[in-house]
């Protein structure tokens, strides 16, 4: 929970700045950057679960 709660702060710390020095901001729309980050969540996750099931 500590890791998500950081993960939280230190976003909202970096599109703080980013609004500051009017920039725009470092992400994508959010549904389709939700969407992403979560596809490489599970690309990793499956290749991980399938090189388990493949060595053992």
């Amino acid at each position: 929970m500590k890791e998500i709660l950081l993960a939280l702060l230190s976003g909202v710390l970096i599109g703080l700045v980013f609004k500051m020095v009017r920039l725009p901001i470092p992400a994508p729309p959010v549904l389709a950057g939700v969407v992403g980050i979560f596809g490489v969540w599970l690309g990793a996750y499956g290749l991980t679960f399938l090189m388990d099931k493949l060595t053992n």
